[in-house]
């Protein structure tokens, strides 16, 4: 019988086959020749102590022992371009894997997305980078796969009760991702090889018989007695259904106004909000590492920290390992950030949304705007980091000590960030709360992290799209909206998920509705 084994290693056997296979021999006691295949199950790294280990869970199979390379393959995808239709509005994560289940149950998708194709929305991303130029239908949020596409392709998630992680990660690697994001702890495709695969999932979409709509924008959703009839688009087209998935994104704020003007019931909805700390990769291999050089065995490190300041949670966000800050405004006279890293995690900084956990209570000044406050909340802190930065795409920007001291940076050396920064005290971006736990917070950061409190550091601000200042409020039960019938408000953009992950489960889930109550 195949043995199972939990073991630890050094990173350098734990990189190189014929190394790890002579391990294994001497712990159960057989020749090398007689191993057959390993296969790793888990992996993961322990750095607690200054003898970096990696864990691994292994399958050992001997020779005469049954073994067979095991192909993941798709679903068995119907052709339905005869069947029901469902509108799916918006083509990220949520909006296409809820396009794939759909699939799988015999109902035919509208895949409704108001940017682009992969590769068409990287002429705007160049756009946005060099001339500092923000289409609002297509940027770094919007456009085919949204904003994981080209920020990252993070595939872990907190949150393992939301649904079957597993059967997210399989439909990765079948559509093309490397099988190692089903045994690493912390997977991730990387921001170079995600558009292929965002593709590859758009062509089955078609080749089965659903349709993908780019350059679309929803402009209304019609509505008769409180039920759904269909959407309107820029264009002036009507398409029809009586089922659609609300899959827009965490910065469709025209949809979260669409919703408010139709009086369809949505809620202002905390989220988190902060900067983006920039460190030399180097220095952060040395902080988690404890070593002056990480060595050709060790991955970039990351890392992840959260502490309790003035009573609100202050926490690392979407941390990206040899990886670059991006500019994710999506309408003119605003400015954001957000981090991504390509696959191998090779560029010579790492970055981190560093965030504040916001409470309904910091909207006061914007109740005005009912359910809508949380989101003008938002946009007033970057039209204001827009304003102070110069007016362009420029962020305004500090050395981290320099901010925890109030003082203004008498220079700041090229970042990452490609439309270029601009030295501002970053209190003047922030309501004075949000200054002050920043500034206490990264005090205490430096304590926990010795180093990390560093002039070498520099801030970018702001990180403002950690979640969706909107919830729109579904059945527990059913996912239908609590007032709409035929409305099945969808990831992140509605509150439901929070990640790439997250995302496709709640995508697959509002599918699984619907198809149970169309196929009964």
């Amino acid at each position: 019988m195949p043995q199972e084994l939990l073991l630890q290693v050094t990173p350098e056997i734990a990189t190189n086959e014929l190394l790890l296979k002579d391990y294994l021999s001497k712990q159960i006691k057989v020749s090398v020749a007689d191993i057959q295949h390993v296969s790793i199950l888990k992996r993961s790294i322990d750095a607690r102590q200054k003898a970096i280990k990696i864990n691994l869970k292994v399958t050992i199979f001997l020779k005469g022992e049954p073994f067979q390379e095991t192909k993941i393959q798709l679903p068995d995808y119907k052709n339905v371009s005869s069947a029901q239709e469902v509108i799916v509005v918006g083509a990220g994560p949520a909006g296409l894997f809820a396009a794939l289940q759909l699939i799988e149950l015999g109902l035919k998708p509208i895949v409704v997305e108001r940017g682009k194709d992969v590769r068409g929305r990287r002429r705007d991303l160049k756009a946005i980078n060099v001339d500092h130029v923000v289409n609002e239908d297509s940027n770094y949020c919007f456009g085919e796969g949204g904003a994981g596409t080209y920020s990252d392709g993070k595939l872990y998630t907190r949150s393992k009760k939301r649904g079957d992680v597993t059967r997210i990660l399989e439909l990765f690697v079948a559509f093309g991702a490397s099988p190692d994001i089903l045994i690493e702890a912390h997977p991730h495709i990387g921001t170079n090889k995600l558009p292929q695969i965002i593709q590859d999932i758009r062509e089955k979409i078609i080749e089965c018989g659903g349709q993908v709509l780019f350059e679309t924008r929803l402009t209304d959703i019609l509505l008769k007695n409180n039920e759904v009839q269909g959407v309107v688009t820029q264009n002036g087209d009507t398409i029809l259904a009586n089922k659609i998935i609300l899959a827009t994104g965490h910065s469709a704020r025209d949809i979260f106004e669409l919703l408010d003007r139709k009086k369809v019931f949505i809620e202002a909805k905390p989220f988190a909000l902060g900067v983006r700390a920039e460190h030399p990769q180097s220095l952060i291999d040395s902080i988690q590492y404890s070593c002056d050089y990480r060595g050709d065995y060790l991955p970039p490190a990351p890392y992840s920290i959260v502490k309790q300041v003035g009573g609100r949670g202050m926490y690392s966000f979407c941390m990206c390992p040899g990886g670059v800050i991006a500019p994710c405004a999506t309408s003119p006279g605003e400015v954001v950030t957000n981090g991504w890293s390509p696959s191998k995690r090779d560029q010579a900084t790492a970055n981190s949304g560093i965030v504040i956990e916001l409470q309904l209570e910091d909207f006061k000044p914007f109740a005005k705007f009912g359910a809508l406050a949380g989101m003008e909340f938002q946009k007033s802190i970057e039209q204001k980091a827009w304003h102070l930065a110069g007016e362009s795409q420029k962020v305004p920007a500090q050395r981290m000590i320099d901010f925890t001291q109030n003082r203004v940076s008498s220079d700041i050396p090229k970042t990452s960030y490609v439309p270029g920064t601009t030295s501002v005290e970053m209190g003047a971006v922030f309501p004075g709360f949000l200054t002050q736990i920043l500034r206490e917070g990264f005090t205490e950061f430096g304590k926990s992290m010795r180093g990390y409190l560093t002039n070498e550091a520099i801030l970018h601000a702001p990180e403002s799209r950690t979640s969706s200042p909107v919830r729109i409020p579904r059945d527990p039960l059913t996912y239908e909206h609590v007032q709409i019938k035929g409305l099945y408000p969808c990831g992140e953009g509605a509150g439901y998920a929070g990640g790439i992950i997250s995302a496709a489960i709640d995508g697959e889930k509002c599918a699984l509705m619907i198809g149970a109550l169309l196929n009964k």
